[in-house]
């Protein structure tokens, strides 16, 4: 029975030492897999929405840092109502130091007075992107304006702040119109307003064409003929005919006719 018992001591024992390698080796890779993922997030920068609350406040553009906007695959930066759109945030940093980017913001404006903002889109934060001395990035920004928006064109006013030697600063990347269609609808509203617009002041345009035409043949017509008489015709022929040959025979006709 000792025997027995010790047989089985060693059996559970030697299952123990056969299982621990490969928990351990299950709980390495699950790490390795986690810090892998967290580096990913990382190089990318982004930790969320609304993150920073930096009021109403604006700072200046730093000397030598200079950003651009791309809206990829939208170039007629037509923005649906609603749906999420992303535009591309470049910056060049010909600055002697490293720029640390803190969030991008923008916000929607009527085109004819920016004081009046129809909707403040959300704040991106950015935790670990940075842009080194001599070189540029380039960074996402995504956003949606609300669907209860209605269609027309307005500005939009995109604003990247960043920091250098811990000192705030932001560009203005974008200040610019947009085109807010709604959703499924491939025209607004004031384009089909436009388009029947110019199709009607052609329309207008060809019949005053027509009438002038119109005008212009009736003058034509009603214009007096003027006709020559023979008598006149032949008085003048008399006075450059006089004292030539052609004279002197019909002279010479007419005494022979007496």
């Amino acid at each position: 029975m000792l025997a027995m018992k010790n047989f089985r001591v060693f059996f559970l024992a030697l299952l123990l030492l056969l299982a621990s390698p490969v928990a351990r080796c299950q709980s390495d890779s699950d790490v390795e897999g986690r810090e892998a993922a967290e580096e990913v997030v990382a190089d990318l920068g982004i930790v969320g929405e609304d993150v920073q609350d930096f009021g109403d406040g604006s700072f200046s553009p730093a000397p030598g840092v200079d950003t651009v906007c791309v809206f990829p695959k939208n170039s007629a930066r037509l923005i649906t109502a609603g749906e999420e759109t992303e535009l591309l945030v470049g910056m060049k940093n010909d600055g002697e130091a490293t720029v640390n980017i803190i969030a991008i913001k923008a916000s929607v404006h009527l085109p004819f007075d920016h004081r009046l903002q129809v909707q403040n889109l959300s704040t991106q934060g950015f935790n670990n992107a940075t842009v080194p001395a001599s070189a540029q990035a380039t960074f996402p920004y995504v956003f949606a304006v609300s669907k209860f928006l209605q269609p027309g064109t307005f500005d939009l006013v995109g604003t990247i702040i960043y920091e250098i030697d811990q000192n705030p600063y932001q560009n203005t990347f974008y200040n610019g119109t947009i085109e807010v269609v709604e959703a499924g609808a491939f025209l607004s509203i004031e384009s089909v307003f436009l388009v029947t617009l110019a199709i009607a002041l052609l329309v207008l345009l060809g019949i005053w064409i027509r009438g002038q035409i119109q005008n212009l043949s009736k003058k034509t017509k009603r214009a007096p003929k003027v006709e020559v008489g023979t008598k006149t015709t032949d008085a003048s022929l008399d006075e450059w005919l006089q004292g030539t040959a052609y004279t002197q025979s019909l002279a010479n006709k007419s005494k022979k006719k007496k």
